[in-house]
């Protein structure tokens, strides 16, 4: 005798990998991958065993009463047979006096002999080469025969109580009921052999789509185990700071869009820590380039190199000043960042604003010679900090100041545009190049490094007045000047009639 030793791999679904510990095990329980295989397997099961337990119970019913009615349909003959007797006879001594008769018709009338059962006895075949007979059906202990007052003649007295009755009439007046007991259940053993076959059958229909239905159920949970286990491998890269990481997009449903925010958020999140470095980094830079020149005058003076003049202290009092509007410009971003920069909101006439604005930078635009060409359209009212606003204002008059060729040109256009006033500030050449135009109002952002700290420049004004534009719910946006420099543009809301 030879014995062959088959050996069987199983794979396993990460999910169902099996913990060696009894903390493991709970762990295990409470991953999401076997709570979704519980869940949809569960569900399945119930669907598919109600469906077992209605199928049977609805066939077993619908079964016996296709049978009941099949015996009905085959009395018919019977309740003839047995008028005609009557009508010959005259009464029913015929019959309830010779039972062997009754059960001659009976057998007659209802079916062949050797396929009509009396207690349920076993069916024999057909003999070789006739046609089966329709089925003969065990009705012979059901059946009872009634006179026309209802008294009992033939029958087990016991089955009276839940016979129907069927009369037999003769020119229109009953003589007579067949009476017989529908069946409850299959009493045949051929109908109970096919109600087995039957049931075997949807009992293996049922199993195949347990098995089915748990093949599956594991598969959708792996699927979105495994989906669910790139996310949080993605959010533990994030955690340890590695935001270069990306998660893969497939398909297009919600795991997909998942997908695409969470890469977006670790685009955002590496380009604010680039940011975060770079701000450091040119914070440093600037707050070196002051300290730089203070040391060395200091220094000299001590040294004795360079005496102390007044026009010495001037130039520490003019690096002092530099350093601190650095440091006040510093902090009044943190501020806006943090949100905690203050704002005193009242209805006000930008129109006025900038009027007042340049009125007091008179002698300075002369002194560059700068031409202002002012359009403002009248009574243009907003919402907001006057103060803060007047400081937008200024900070793009030392923009124009500092950059803009002598003799140079601006013009201030102010209108309404909607729901919004729009204030266009251009200045006249040097303009700037395309590339630097979306970068102009980020923080110690500058064209050209060497002409800003000549000028004094931090680049700091600029992103402090995009800052206050956008508290105010505003826009300030930046383009080519038609007078060949640079061109401002900053959308206000209009104010309400009610507003304060």
């Amino acid at each position: 005798m030879h014995y062959h030793l088959q050996i069987v791999t199983v794979h396993r679904l990460p999910f169902m990998k099996t913990p060696t510990t009894a903390g493991g095990w709970r762990r295990h329980l409470h991953t999401l991958g076997v709570k979704l295989f519980l869940a949809i397997a569960g569900a399945n099961i119930v669907l598919v065993v109600a469906a077992y337990q209605i199928y049977s119970a609805s066939f077993d019913r619908g079964l016996v009463e296709y049978l009941n009615k099949a015996d009905e349909a085959r009395l018919t003959p019977l309740i003839q047979r047995l008028a005609d007797g009557y009508r010959e006879h005259g009464d029913w001594t015929w019959l309830s006096e010779d039972r062997q008769r009754w059960h001659g018709m009976l057998r007659e009338v209802l079916g062949n002999s050797r396929f009509l059962r009396q207690g349920g006895g076993e069916a024999r075949p057909p003999e070789a080469g006739r046609a089966e007979p329709p089925p003969a059906l065990t009705i012979d202990p059901r059946m009872l025969l009634l006179d026309a007052g209802g008294g009992l003649l033939i029958g087990p007295p016991e089955k009276l109580e839940h016979a129907q009755r069927k009369p037999v009439e003769i020119g229109g007046r009953v003589v007579g009921y067949l009476a017989y007991v529908p069946r409850l259940a299959m009493l045949e053993s051929l109908e109970q052999l096919f109600q087995e076959q039957q049931a075997r059958r949807f009992l293996a229909i049922a199993i195949g789509m347990l098995a089915a239905v748990l093949i599956n159920a594991a598969l959708i949970a792996h699927w979105l185990s495994r989906r669910l286990g790139a996310l949080r491998h993605g959010a533990n890269r994030l955690t340890a700071g590695d935001y270069g990481t990306r998660i893969a997009v497939v398909g297009h449903d919600e795991f997909a869009e998942l997908a695409t925010d969470f890469n977006n958020l670790a685009r955002a999140l590496e380009s604010a820590r680039q940011s975060r470095q770079q701000w450091i980094a040119d914070i440093a830079h600037e707050l070196r380039t002051p300290l730089t020149t203070l040391r060395a005058e200091v220094e000299a003076l001590e040294d004795g190199i360079r005496p102390l003049t007044q026009a010495g202290v001037a130039s520490l009092a003019q690096e002092i000043g530099r350093l601190t509007r650095l440091v006040d410009d510093l902090h009044l971003l943190s501020l806006a960042d943090l949100g905690a920069l203050s704002y005193r909101f009242a209805r006000l006439d930008l129109d006025r604003l900038v009027g007042d604005c340049l009125d007091a930078s008179r002698q300075t635009l002369a002194e560059h010679a700068l031409t202002v060409d002012l359009h403002l359209s009248a009574k243009t009212a907003v919402r907001g900090d006057a103060i803060r606003l007047r400081q937008v204002l200024d900070n793009l008059l030392q923009n124009t100041l500092r950059y803009t060729d002598a003799p140079g040109r601006l013009r201030i256009e102010l209108d309404c545009d909607g729901e919004h006033a729009c204030l266009r500030w251009e200045d006249s050449a040097p303009g700037v190049a395309d590339a630097h135009l979306a970068s102009l109002t980020e923080r110690l952002y500058r064209v050209d490094e060497s002409r800003a700290r000549a000028s004094g420049g931090a680049g700091l004004g600029l992103a402090i007045a995009k800052a206050i534009v956008d508290a105010h719910g505003g826009r300030l946006s930046a383009s080519h000047s038609q007078l060949g420099g640079l061109a401002w543009r900053i959308e206000l809301p209009l104010a309400t009639e009610d507003a304060a």
